[in-house]
C-alpha cells in the first residue's frame, strides 16, 4: 500500500523470522461502521472468517459492506512472528499476510457469500503480490475456522478455477486454504482505514469473472 524498496517474496523460516513480542495490539475503538467490538468475545451465534487478499485497507471496506456482516477488523496472520508492527510486517520477515477478519451472522449471510466477495474482490493467481504490491503480505488466503468452511473453500476454489479457465484465464490460483492461524491485530489507526481516509489508497482489482454461487457443498459455518 505504500512504496517500499524491493521486498521478499520467499518466506522467511520460524529461524529467522522477527521475534515479535507477547503485547497484543490495543483497540480502544469500536468498529467506525458498525458500532460493534471488534475483538473477541463475540455475541452467541455469530462466526468468525479470515481472508488475505492484498491491501487490506480496501479488502476490510469489501466486508463491512456486506449485509450481515458484524464487524471486521484488520491484521496480521499466517506467519511467525506474534503481535507484529506493520513495520515489520513491510520488511518481509515476519511471513504474515495482510488479513481481514469477518465476523458476521450465519442466519443473515452465508459463509459462500463471503467466499464470492472473497473471489471477485481481488487477482488470485498472483502469489506473493497483488497488482503493484509485491511481497509477501500480498498473498491470497483463506483461514478457516471449521471443517465445514474449510471444505467449502476448497470447493469454492476449484468452481472458482473453473470459472476463470472458462473466461479464457489459464493462470492456476494460488490462495493459501489452510485451518486459522494466530490472528494479529493491526494498529488501530489502519482499522477501517477507507472509512476515516476515502481518498486513500486501495490496490485492489478482481479478474473481472464472477464466482458462481452455489457450489453444492452446503453454505453455511
Amino acid at each position: 500500500m505504500f512504496s517500499f524498496a524491493r521486498k521478499p517474496v520467499e518466506m522467511p523460516s520460524a529461524e529467522t523470522a522477527l521475534p515479535g513480542r507477547a503485547t497484543a495490539m490495543s483497540l480502544p475503538n469500536p468498529h467506525l461502521i458498525a458500532g460493534n467490538k471488534m475483538t473477541p468475545p463475540y455475541p452467541a451465534g455469530l462466526e468468525v472468517a479470515d481472508f488475505g487478499m492484498g491491501c487490506f485497507w480496501g479488502a476490510e471496506r469489501k466486508f463491512w459492506q456486506v449485509p450481515g456482516v458484524h464487524a471486521t477488523a484488520v491484521g496480521y496472520q499466517g506467519g511467525f512472528t506474534p503481535n507484529a508492527t506493520y513495520e515489520e510486517l513491510c520488511s518481509g520477515r515476519t511471513g504474515h499476510t495482510e488479513a481481514v477478519r469477518v465476523v458476521y451472522d450465519p442466519a443473515k449471510v452465508s459463509y459462500e457469500t463471503l467466499l464470492k466477495t472473497f473471489w471477485e474482490s481481488h487477482n488470485p493467481t498472483q502469489g506473493m503480490r497483488q497488482g503493484n504490491d509485491v511481497g509477501t503480505q500480498y498473498r491470497s488466503a483463506i483461514y478457516t475456522h471449521s471443517t465445514a468452511q474449510h471444505d467449502l473453500a476448497l470447493a469454492s476454489r476449484d468452481a472458482y478455477q473453473a470459472a476463470l479457465a472458462k473466461a479464457g484465464v489459464r493462470d492456476p490460483i494460488t490462495t493459501e486454504i489452510a485451518a486459522a492461524p494466530p490472528f494479529y491485530f493491526a494498529e488501530d489507526y489502519h482499522q477501517q482505514y477507507l472509512a476515516k481516509n476515502p481518498g486513500g489508497y486501495c490496490g485492489l482489482g478482481g479478474t473481472g469473472v464472477s464466482y458462481p454461487i452455489g457450489v453444492g457443498v452446503g453454505v453455511e459455518a
